[in-house]
């Protein structure tokens, strides 16, 4: 108590005396910022030599471009003589060609590659939406669960290991065409990864954050957005990936089976057409959308990931 009347009696007696020194006292407390700021500024390195940088780009960039090249030299050896498959120049100039219009229209048959790559991108697209609707809500219930986790677990191992194409068959009869079949086969493929990955994640919080949560008395939805949501999230990102490359995978088959346009449809009718340099276009295409895909999820997961940390 006297510490705060002592207090009180200097504010009111010397005002005058705490102005007139305020500016010095600023003035010292100024400098030392100063000098530290220009140590500081003095000690930053200048940049990192454009040697170094040169240095490192070229460590990662050279093993995937050697590789690339070791692929066209076994592709060159074991065509140059001729034969069926076409060699790494008639594929170079019929790809030329191909891009150089790659969104033409001559007929609902007979479009460019480009419009091949995006029919299928939509397809994978709703049916991969689909299945991350019903996948992962379905997997934190599971994994919320036990009882119902026992009951579908078995189900599950049942389906899961079965041809995707097994149920193109199921999703003709049931919407008598192709284009809802071939979308009803991805949501069949893309659906376990989601469910499984999601379930796993869940059952691995541990369970002291669900204690926390029970002696708060939180309710469920806050439960499973400010605790599971974040501790899952690794694992579902995980699902997810593995979801959108499987999905890659089987839209290219079931294309060829259903017809329309696509990137499966075009190759099975270049095929037909005997184009074997298209053909090997189109793998490439697909191999490096697909890569595309995998990359933009994995920075995805990288991001969301961090931001949830």
């Amino acid at each position: 108590m006297s510490a705060l009347t002592m207090t009180g009696e200097f504010g009111v007696d010397k005002t005058a005396d705490s102005a007139t020194t305020s500016k010095p006292v600023a003035t010292v407390v100024a400098e030392p910022a100063k000098e530290k700021k220009m140590e500081k500024t003095a000690t930053l390195p200048a940049g990192v030599p454009l040697g170094d940088k040169l240095t490192a780009f070229l460590r990662a960039a050279l093993p995937p471009v050697l590789g690339l090249l070791v692929l066209i030299g076994i592709w060159h050896v074991a065509t140059h003589k001729g034969g069926s498959i076409p060699g790494p120049a008639q594929v170079w100039d019929a790809a030329v060609a191909l891009f150089s219009d790659p969104f033409y229209r001559n007929g609902p048959n007979d479009q460019g590659i480009g419009w091949n790559v995006l029919s299928s991108l939509q397809r994978v697209a709703i049916g991969f939406g689909f299945a991350a609707v019903v996948g992962i809500p379905l997997g934190f219930i599971l994994g919320r669960s036990a009882f119902l986790s026992a009951m579908v677990n078995p189900i599950i191992s049942l389906l899961r290991p079965v041809s995707p194409l097994a149920w193109l068959p199921i999703g003709l009869l049931v919407f008598k065409k192709a284009d809802p079949a071939a979308t009803y086969t991805i949501f069949i493929c893309s659906i376990w990864p989601m469910i499984m990955n999601t379930a796993q994640g869940v059952q691995r919080v541990p369970q002291d954050y669900l204690n926390v949560a029970r002696v708060l008395a939180l309710s469920e939805w806050k439960v499973v957005t400010k605790i599971l949501f974040p501790a899952v999230l690794p694992y579902m990102l995980t699902g997810i990936r593995l979801s959108i490359g499987t999905a890659w995978l089987v839209i290219v088959a079931a294309e060829m089976l259903t017809g329309g346009v696509g990137i499966g449809f075009w190759v099975w009718d270049e095929w037909n057409n005997l184009k074997v340099e298209h053909i090997i276009i189109a793998i490439f295409v697909i191999g490096i959308v697909g890569l595309i895909l995998e990359q933009a999820l994995i920075l995805l997961a990288k991001k969301l990931t961090k931001e949830a940390s």
